[in-house]
């Protein structure tokens, strides 16, 4: 079978999507004079706003009579959902490692996966034309990790390429400075096998991915383990158990060319297709033929570790900026997500208006924000919190590895901050240029919202990465934010008179003229409490010349502007991210101030 299924893995900004750009172009999938965006597989607005990806998709190319099949999955930990599903679509995997980086902490991730289901990996040492690039160290760093993930004596005999995926241009040797990607093309074609399945047998296949279209509804894609299919045979959907989901009849049935999908009439085992006509049947069900009795076997995902409260925004702004803005209606648009989303758990809190949304990590559920505020959402969220669980010794809390890039002189100041947050350091090694490389494993609790901090300490040039590791015993106390904030005690537009005063106070999160309410966080103090203060206060007018300074000459420092996933990390238990499609504020969870301090008396003496 002149067929090859192959995925793409990566640790994140490694370039995997970079490389499948050139795929596309050397495979003849774009015209030479057709204009295509780079990274064209990162369609989403988000992917691109970002640079990451965030849906796993499919794709192919054709290569001197193969049709190849390659998916494009996310290289950040938060999405690990989607790569494990995709992973069981095909029949081998490139895994590519930056030639400077070297595996990482992803990269130990989805290899993991793949070996576990077998797969035969071919590796990539990408980037190969950095002037940092030291590929051997990097392919002896990639065998020794193979070994650790106990790979079998076939993993282990590993082809292996050198590779720049922007330049366009792959080897045998580690010396090459140009070419093309043919190289790679041979490898796939020699080093996958071609799918061993039974086309004669009865129709099956694993949804794997779960997509909408406005004009035909929901669109499964998965790999056809067994039988042929053809437009307008009646199928079946069964879940996991084996139970019945619904009966229906293929209306469309598409194949992957390049970027689009395409229409086909039929398609037979091993082939990855998208089919729609079906009204419930989700992710992880198994579709057939009427007849089938057994599911297919769908793969564990690996629990949330960590929920956050979405609420109705209830602030005197609600309704202003978004259309979306009924329990109702955000009730329906989360269960939706979490359809298509099978790393995403959803739970209705006593009184139906708000709801836990459980994740795998802080970048996943921002995602999701992001997203339903580009959609009209007006919603209120809470700070992050870690999914605790029984084990054999009490409590347990979920760890990750953490490793951290950084000059060497902020290596001191890093590994201070990481020990207050009860993280114990596994390994300390020169990185080159200057740099160290730590690696943690740190109680999850302790890293919420201490990226900016990170930041801050090493002047930007720090990069962390970080990935779930395991549940381990519970680690006590641990210190949150330090600083109290500064809260708006007036509802109107802030004055540059009364900023220019409260600014002595601490770091302003506001300009003069924007609209403010009672409970509103406009600051963080520079003191470890609260402050209350009056953004409104204007100078008083007399027959006397003022000596203080007009408002048109008043100099204020430029204001602290928090991103969404910033101002989720920031904030404490009794606060809330109030978030619109204009606008994200930081508020108090209770606006009134009589009703803070009840609360606050209660919290202290429970």
């Amino acid at each position: 079978m002149n067929l090859r299924n192959v995925a793409i893995i990566a640790h994140v900004d490694h370039g995997k999507t970079t490389l499948v750009d050139q795929l596309f172009r050397q495979s003849g999938t774009f015209r030479d004079n057709q204009r295509v965006e780079e990274r064209a597989m990162d369609s989403n607005e988000l992917e691109k706003e970002r640079g990451i990806t965030i849906l796993a998709k499919c794709t192919s190319v054709e290569w001197q009579g193969t049709h190849i099949n390659i998916v494009d999955t996310p290289g950040h930990a938060d999405f690990g959902a989607e790569v494990e599903r995709i992973l069981s679509m095909v029949d081998g995997v490139i895994l590519l490692v930056d030639a400077a980086e070297g595996p990482m902490p992803q990269t130990k991730f989805v290899t993991g996966k793949a070996l576990a289901l077998g797969l035969k990996p071919i590796v990539v040492v990408n980037k190969i034309d950095r002037p940092d690039a030291r590929a051997a160290e990097v392919l002896d760093e990639v065998f020794e990790l193979f070994l650790n993930l106990e790979a079998n004596d076939e993993q282990l005999d590993f082809p292996t390429l050198y590779a720049s995926g922007r330049a366009g241009y792959a080897g045998l040797k580690d010396d090459i400075g140009d070419g093309d990607l043919n190289p790679l093309f041979q490898t796939i074609v020699d080093h996958v096998p071609a799918p061993a399945l039974d086309p004669q047998g009865e129709f099956k296949m694993l949804a794997t991915l779960l997509d909408r279209d406005n004009f035909l509804g929901r669109i499964l894609t998965g790999r056809i383990e067994s039988g042929t299919l053809n437009i307008n045979d009646p199928i079946r959907a069964m879940d996991v158990n084996g139970k019945i989901v619904e009966d229906g009849r293929v209306t469309k049935l598409f194949a992957f060319e390049g970027l689009e999908r395409v229409p086909v009439e039929s398609a037979k085992a091993g082939d990855i297709v998208a089919i729609a006509g079906l009204m419930k049947a989700t992710v992880s069900n198994t579709i057939g033929t009427p007849q089938i009795t057994e599911p297919l076997h769908a793969r564990e995902i690996d629990p949330p570790t960590l929920s956050m409260t979405f609420s109705v925004n209830d602030s005197p702004f609600a309704g202003k900026d978004g259309d979306k803005v009924q329990s109702r209606v955000i009730r329906e648009r989360l269960a939706r997500e979490a359809e298509g989303n099978v790393a995403i758990r959803i739970s209705e809190t006593p009184g139906g208006e708000a709801f836990e949304v459980a994740g795998r990590g802080e970048l996943q559920l921002g995602v999701v924000i992001e997203t339903l505020r580009r959609e009209g959402f007006e919603l209120g969220i809470s700070r992050p919190r870690v999914l605790y669980r029984d084990g054999p010794d009490g409590r347990e809390e979920p760890y990750e590895t953490v490793v951290v890039d950084v000059d060497d002189e902020f290596s001191g100041t890093v590994i201070d901050k990481m020990a207050m947050r009860k993280a114990e350091m596994t390994d300390m090694r020169p990185s080159g240029g200057g740099k160290t490389r730590l690696t943690f494993s740190a109680p999850s609790r302790g890293l919420l919202g201490y990226h900016g901090e990170f930041l801050s300490d090493t002047r930007g040039t720090g990069i962390m990465n970080r990935l779930f590791e395991k549940y381990g015993p519970f680690k006590g106390r641990i210190d949150g934010r330090q600083n109290g904030v500064l809260i708006s005690m007036e509802n109107g537009k802030a004055v540059a008179y009364a900023l220019n005063m409260i600014e002595e106070r601490g770091v302003l999160f506001i300009s003069p003229g924007d609209d403010l309410y009672e409970g509103m966080v406009i600051g963080e103090n520079a003191k470890t409490q609260d402050l209350e203060v009056n953004p409104l206060k204007s100078k008083q007018l007399t027959n006397f010349r003022a000596s203080g300074p007009k408002d048109e000459s008043i100099r204020l420092t430029p204001p602290r502007r928090m991103s969404l996933e910033q101002a989720i990390a920031y904030i404490q238990d009794d606060e809330l991210v109030e978030v619109t499609p204009k606008a994200i504020r930081i508020r108090k969870r209770h606006l009134d101030p009589h009703l803070r301090k009840r609360e606050s008396r209660r919290m202290e003496a429970a």
